[in-house]
């Protein structure tokens, strides 16, 4: 029987999403209904719908709000060197995707019934914070376009690599962050060859 409790519409609606996305962790979309995630957040059908149309809306919104998560984490205080750093924000990218990885595995693999305009907004957002993160750690601001793509071709090699070692899993998560912080720099070494201001840039740090 469920219980009376006070909350806030905001509240509801967190509850909601909340155990949506704590399902959507554990299988895939198609795989959850509104049944499995109202018995989850203990509440009723209506009450869901009250909040949400249906499957669809409370996935991109699910996404969204662990995005938003995601983003905030990106943006915590810096402290330690560089790497040290880059190391911890590909840390919280790897845990985000652990913690949802039927849902990631999904969204990413081509083809996906989740891959919309919306939740591909959504994923896009991310990237850009990520690739803005690293430019303000850098104190880079005004990156060359040689720079942004150097950038924006990491975040896809982190995405990707990401997606390949969840359906794997063939090596510590720790061995893999290492490996994508050396390919990072890397990049960056390869692009400093050709750009004089990313040269500049590397020389400083």
């Amino acid at each position: 029987m469920r219980t009376a409790r006070r909350m806030t519409p905001e509240q509801r609606r967190r509850q909601l999403l909340e155990a949506a996305i704590s399902l959507y962790g554990q299988r895939p979309y198609e795989q959850v209904s509104v049944d499995d995630i109202v018995a989850a957040a203990d509440v009723s059908r209506p009450l869901f719908y009250r909040y949400f149309s249906g499957p669809s809306e409370i996935y991109v919104a699910a996404l969204r709000f662990a995005a938003d998560g995601l983003i905030a984490k990106f943006a915590a205080p810096a402290e330690g060197p560089l790497l040290a750093q880059l190391r911890s924000l590909i840390g919280e990218f790897i845990a985000f995707a652990e913690a949802h990885s039927a849902a990631f595995i999904a969204l990413l693999r081509g083809g996906s019934v989740v891959a919309t305009a919306e939740t591909g907004a959504v994923v896009d957002d991310v990237r850009r914070h990520a690739v803005a993160e690293i430019l303000t750690r850098t104190g880079v601001t005004e990156p060359s376009p040689l720079a942004l793509l150097t950038l924006n071709c990491w975040t896809a090699v982190v995405e990707g690599t990401t997606l390949t070692w969840l359906q794997e899993r063939d090596l510590p998560r720790d061995e893999l962050e290492d490996w994508l912080v050396d390919q990072l720099v890397a990049m960056v070494t390869v692009t400093a060859n050709r750009d004089p201001d990313v040269a500049r840039t590397l020389r400083s740090l």
